[in-house]
């Protein structure tokens, strides 16, 4: 007997409930991460990293959640590896589901990120699960006021010219603080630039 290839099936609405039910009041779980990355006392500048994901058609994303993982304000990542991290705190990994904003924005409370010896340029990574995607996808965040810093970083200069804005977040100084505006374009015209990792 020949087996056939079993069907794909495209991710359904409940990985927001499995990977952030504490955002979405599904109390029979607890979330690993959520938006909130920085403490009130958590070194460094404190930021918020804001966006939406929009579909090919232009049309906000209500059921995407986005994780990021991140440096923290010295450069240094939270891993075995990296034994310049100590007994810091700070974990810079987090996860946001659009679902519960009523602009579906995904919002994260972090610190901006040092520039990473072995990364180059300051940069919060980021990978999208949604709707339609067979697998989630990669990208970067980088900050619009590191120019020089950007214009020395070898995985943003891979990119061609015309597209690397589309991984550069925008400063915005409100009076609730710095907030980074990145908006991920899925398709289109926009369509941020994704990473084969």
């Amino acid at each position: 007997m020949k087996l056939k290839q079993t069907p794909s099936q495209t991710i359904g609405p409940f990985f927001s409930y499995g990977l952030a039910p504490d955002q979405y009041a599904y109390k029979q779980m607890a979330s690993a991460a959520g938006p909130e990355l920085a403490a009130d006392d958590t070194a460094g500048e404190h930021i918020r990293l804001v966006g939406r994901v929009f579909d090919g058609k232009g049309d906000p994303v209500s059921d995407a959640l986005i994780e990021i993982w991140q440096a923290d304000a010295a450069g240094r990542h939270r891993r075995t590896a990296d034994d310049r991290a100590g007994n810091n705190p700070f974990t810079g990994f987090g996860r946001c589901g659009t679902g519960t904003d009523p602009q579906n924005r995904f919002v994260f409370r972090t610190v901006k990120p040092g520039a990473a010896p072995e990364d180059g340029a300051p940069h919060v990574n980021l990978i999208v699960f949604m709707r339609g995607l067979l697998q989630h996808v990669y990208t970067r965040a980088y900050f619009s006021d590191e120019a020089e810093a950007n214009a020395a970083d070898a995985v943003l200069q891979s990119v061609p010219e015309d597209r690397r804005g589309t991984l550069v977040a925008e400063r915005q100084e409100t009076p609730d603080g710095i907030v980074y505006r990145f908006d991920i374009h899925m398709q289109g015209e926009r369509e941020t630039v994704f990473f084969d990792v």
